[in-house]
């Protein structure tokens, strides 16, 4: 039954059918291995199902709210900020452009979106200091996997609401690993720079400018406090820590002057198209998962990883490895959909932590926005830094190596993940 449900997946992908229509063919096949007669009955329900939960509602507000800081310009002042702290060194652009991944992160947390925005900016500056096009446009894909890492994270929300796991204390564990995973390019683009002898072109800010872009930056940057911390502290749910973040957003822009009706319907349009883009794949990833769950999927998935059952490292390591190339194939939102319904038994049942796990499995959906031939972000770098896809497909693999090393330490060290977590019980 796998096999076909993957095989139906892959053709329609192929033929480039629309991704939910995909997923809904391929349950279709499913229903005839288990019981046709269940597909009248629960292929509406699940669909609809799927998208029915509270928590989900945070999803287009957190989308909303970074649309708004993109188009008030507070993104560009984080931009100023991170080139004022490290613009001087030697490749400094290149730095600058993992910082500013880092910052991002906080405002919005959208790999998509942090590409985007980051590469039209940096790839043609880190070109003129001397960077090759192919590493700058890798780098700036790369780095932009933080993003869905730090809080906010909208993997994070839709791994809580499927297993009904705090969203607080997956938000808080994300923050070491994704600080982990940008110190990893730090040193990846240190290694670089002086291997191609790469120089300083900038002169280093003088303690007034850095201040000044700090001040400027504040607002954007005081934005993941307020979402983790309202979110941590009880104060709210996190769907209303969207709703509170939205507005702290347009009281921002009217105070600065920077937002008007234009650039309102503009946000509400961009996030109405990515919100209905995601929950039509959650709606029909739902009645996947379902099937393979009553197809007892989860169970046969325990019985072949019961050597391993008292060995959680191994356990995450061999559900890592399976995530990697299923995420090669399929996209990203459903993906996550698909595989945590299955894997999370699988896992607590050999004692990894929900939260450990939650990490993880976030982390590997985002390693896939950067692996060719489904990776999004690869695609985006590509067209913004204007070079062949296929040759983004070649330089990419650096990059994903070393995001796979900062993922198995991760795995390895869970007191990366549950430290924050622990410290505010």
């Amino acid at each position: 039954m796998l096999a076909a449900i993957i095989g139906t997946f892959l053709v329609n992908i192929l033929l480039g059918v629309p991704l939910f229509i995909c997923l809904l063919l391929a349950a279709l096949i499913g229903f005839v291995f288990v019981d046709f007669s269940l597909a009248y009955r629960m292929i509406p329900q699940q669909f609809f199902g799927g998208i029915d939960s509270f928590a989900l509602m945070a999803i287009p507000l957190f989308i909303f709210a970074g649309n708004l800081m993109n188009t008030s310009g507070l993104t560009s002042q984080l931009i100023r900020l991170a080139n004022s702290l490290v613009g001087h060194l030697r490749g400094g652009l290149g730095y600058v452009n993992v910082i500013s991944s880092v910052f991002f992160a906080g405002v919005n947390g959208s790999a998509v979106a942090d590409t985007s925005a980051l590469g039209s900016l940096l790839v043609p500056a880190m070109k003129k200091e001397g960077y090759a096009t192919n590493y700058a446009a890798g780098l700036t894909a790369a780095s932009s996997l933080i993003g869905p890492i730090i809080p906010p994270s909208i993997f994070m929300i839709l791994y809580a609401s499927l297993t009904n796991t705090s969203v607080g204390d997956l938000f808080l564990a994300g923050v070491i690993p994704g600080l982990l995973l940008g110190s990893a390019f730090l040193v990846m683009n240190y290694l670089y720079v002086r291997k191609v002898g790469i120089q300083s072109q900038h002169e280093r800010a003088s303690v007034k400018g850095v201040l000044s872009a700090f001040w400027y930056s504040a607002p954007a940057l005081i934005a993941p406090f307020i979402i983790v911390s309202s979110i941590v502290f009880g104060f709210v749910t996190p769907t209303e820590s969207g709703a509170l973040i939205v507005a702290y957003a347009i009281i921002l822009g009217l105070l600065n002057r920077t937002l008007n009706w234009r650039k309102l319907f503009d946000a509400l349009a961009d996030t109405a198209v990515l919100t209905g883009t995601i929950f039509v794949i959650i709606a029909a990833s739902a009645v996947i998962s379902w099937l393979l769950a009553y197809a007892q999927l989860p169970d046969q998935l325990v019985e072949y990883l019961e050597p391993f059952k008292n060995n959680p490292t191994a356990v995450l390591l061999i559900l890592s490895l399976l995530t990697f190339f299923i995420g090669m194939l399929m996209e990203e939102v459903s993906a996550l959909m698909l595989l945590t319904p299955v894997f999370f038994p699988v896992a607590i049942a050999s004692g990894v932590d929900p939260i450990h796990l939650g990490v993880v499995i976030t982390i590997n959906i985002t390693i896939a926005l950067i692996t060719p031939p489904m990776g999004a972000c690869v695609f985006v770098a590509a067209a913004v830094s204007k070079i062949e896809i296929t040759e983004m497909f070649k330089s990419i693999w650096p990059f994903v190596l070393v995001a796979i090393c900062a993922q198995v330490f991760v795995i390895c060290f869970p007191d990366l993940t549950l430290f924050l977590p622990g410290v505010f019980k």
